[in-house]
């Protein structure tokens, strides 16, 4: 079989063709529901927690409504079930304004009624930004990841066609799936402070040093909504290792995971489990960056350039040529 590739990346599923925007995400799954009884089964059953028959459902793309405004995906069985479903890119959820725009539309005298939030947010952090409930209309958040788990249980139930359907499902979401993106290789690189902190017995650096432990607030002030997959520590006017992060949680009470930490509740924070360090094999001085400034460079330049923003320039030059 001919192999088929796209900007020069290899196609493994037809929803590859589509793209990897917000539509094309919805789409896709709303294709894969339709086309798979057994993936409708399993979607319809983990976001309303009971087994509902599928033959009548209809899945509705685009739809315009009153608000003069138009739904990812809707999906009915009338009488029974009532879903809107909008779809987010990355670490993204609705807004309060959207989900009392979306509230308004359930006026049917159905049961089952709920809106559904896709993105890559995980449950966790997910019930930190989206209220239980909208002018009384249920709100419920689903994960890529929690979509795939669904592909993967229906796939021993359907038929042959589903099985190939669902197989190219799980390979388009594994692949456009942000989160923490194993293939990528830049680099955020922070500054660590010195000396302790009046809340904490346990100075800046060893918590990276002697933990193996680093935290930043969630999406705030400039600080990364998604997790990276490297981060670099700076501190002593040079570069002094390079992590890859192993694991995060998003952790409200630092002092559950660091004990020396004070107990009081913090904003959401991610908490990052760091793997072995990797050492420059040279002095890399700081160069011209703010003194708290935190920028993102490619792995490698970070292990060749002399300073840390020639790293940071190099970088920005590579990028801007691809």
């Amino acid at each position: 079989m001919a192999e088929l590739y796209l900007f020069g990346k290899p196609v493994k599923s037809v929803f590859q063709l589509l793209g990897t925007r917000e539509n094309d995400i919805t789409y896709s799954i709303a294709w894969a529901l339709s086309n798979s009884p057994k993936m409708l089964e399993h979607f319809l059953a983990h976001v309303t927690g009971i087994v509902l028959p599928t033959n009548e459902a209809v899945i509705r793309l685009q739809q315009y409504g009153l608000d003069r405004s138009f739904t990812d995906m809707e999906i009915q069985i009338p009488g029974k079930l009532h879903l809107i479903v909008e779809a987010k890119r990355g670490w993204n959820l609705l807004d309060s304004s959207q989900l009392n725009k979306y509230a308004l539309r359930f006026r049917d005298s159905c049961s089952l009624q709920k809106i559904v939030v896709a993105s890559e947010c995980n449950q966790e952090y997910a019930r930190l930004h989206l209220p239980e409930k909208v002018l009384n209309v249920p709100v419920m958040a689903v994960s890529w990841k929690e979509i795939m788990v669904l592909a993967r249980n229906a796939y021993p139930e359907g038929s042959h066609r589903e099985k190939r359907l669902l197989e190219e499902l799980q390979e388009y979401l594994g692949g456009i799936t942000s989160m923490q993106n194993q293939t990528s290789n830049l680099v955020y690189v922070v500054s660590v402070a010195g000396g302790t902190p009046e809340w904490s017995s346990i100075s800046w650096i060893d918590i990276v040093e002697k933990k193996g432990l680093y935290f930043h607030p969630v999406g705030t002030n400039g600080w990364p909504k998604e997790p990276p997959n490297y981060i670099a520590f700076r501190y002593g006017g040079q570069l002094q290792s390079i992590h890859h992060i192993e694991d995060y949680e998003i952790v409200e009470n630092m002092h559950e995971k660091i004990p020396e930490i004070s107990a009081t509740n913090w904003p959401p924070h991610f908490l990052y489990k760091l793997g072995p360090a990797i050492r420059p094999s040279k002095v890399v001085k700081t160069g011209n960056i703010y003194p708290n400034g935190r920028l993102w460079c490619m792995l490698d330049t970070l292990l060749t350039c002399d300073t840390i923003s020639e790293a940071r320039d190099l970088s920005k030059r590579r990028q801007s040529q691809e």
